[in-house]
């Protein structure tokens, strides 16, 4: 099944959709503005101005549309930084991973991988799966559990305690999620055997041998066929669905944070959480603090130095 998408200009957005009114059926899916269904092809407008056409007749429709003028652009990896991908990688059986929590004071890392079949990309992109930056926490606590019902997939959480102790031993961020990735991409082929995706794609934060260099002294470690590119939730489906399920598990860790410290525990690493921080400590120690966060963010700091304020 191919899969084209293109951006277009608002006026051409409106030819679009007059072209393709007969054919109209609706979506509730988020984001998209209109759908429409030929014989052989879905076409789905979305709000950002992108066009996706899907099915055996997607090169055919597109075509129609792209580079009439300077106002159309086929999506590329242009903006993106990391390996060529082959042709029509948006719509090949794929293994996506992806994480989430690194830049955040309190909660876990969480690292998901999962698997999304060529067969399943169109009902993913009708569910409305697409990059988790571009979703609110609610609608993804919403579509994660679907998510994970039909696609084969795992999720790794490291909770702070863990986190704190490897840090301390001098394991770097990037190592550590280094080994969550390969771990993850290690259950998702097992429970794949004996089936094998076209590829594996992982959204990049390392380069290809630093990655690897982080994980060298491990048993088993996945090489084939793996691919790196920078924001890989706009190129397969699969990696959007991984960050789905990635801030899924996070948001439920932050969840139980909240009900063991008995305050709403606040997401990023802002004034506002050295604040929470601060009355955390105030309330119940140095030892429960850190129990519940990267202990050597800067934050740690500025929270002591707030709740030393607030004795005196």
């Amino acid at each position: 099944m191919s899969n084209e998408v293109l951006l277009l200009q608002p006026t051409e957005i409106e030819k679009v959709k007059d072209h393709y009114s007969k054919f109209r059926v609706e979506r509730s899916a988020p984001g998209v503005v209109f759908a429409a269904k030929l014989v052989d092809t879905a076409v789905t407008i979305y709000k950002s101005g992108k066009v996706m056409f899907q099915g055996n007749g997607a090169t055919r429709e597109a075509s129609l549309w792209r580079s009439s003028d300077n106002s159309v652009q086929k999506i590329v990896s242009s903006n993106t930084k990391g390996d060529t991908l082959p042709p029509n990688f948006a719509s090949l059986s794929v293994i996506g991973s992806d994480e989430t929590g690194t830049g955040d004071y309190f909660g876990p890392i969480t690292v998901a991988a999962c698997f999304v079949r060529a067969d399943q990309i169109k009902l993913l992109t009708e569910l409305g799966v697409k990059d988790s930056k571009m979703l609110t926490d609610d609608i993804m606590r919403k579509m994660a559990p679907d998510l994970m019902a039909i696609l084969t997939h795992s999720v790794l959480v490291l909770k702070n305690e863990k986190y704190n102790d490897i840090q301390s031993r001098g394991w770097s961020q990037g190592k550590i999620k280094a080994l969550m990735h390969n771990q993850a991409l290690r259950h998702v082929l097992k429970k794949l055997i004996p089936q094998k995706p076209d590829y594996i794609l992982i959204d990049q934060f390392a380069e290809r041998g630093i990655y690897y260099n982080h994980i060298k002294a491990e048993k088993e470690i996945i090489r084939e066929n793996v691919l790196f590119s920078t924001k890989a939730e706009q190129l397969h489906v699969s990696v959007a669905a991984a960050s789905i399920i990635a801030r899924y598990a996070f948001l439920k860790e932050m969840d139980r944070l909240s009900e063991i410290a008995n305050t709403t525990i606040p997401k990023g690493a802002s004034s506002k959480v050295d604040e929470i921080a601060a009355k955390i400590y105030l309330k119940h120690g140095a030892e429960f603090l850190k129990s519940i966060t990267k202990w050597h963010f800067a934050n740690t700091q500025k929270a002591m130095k707030l709740a030393d304020k607030k004795r005196f």
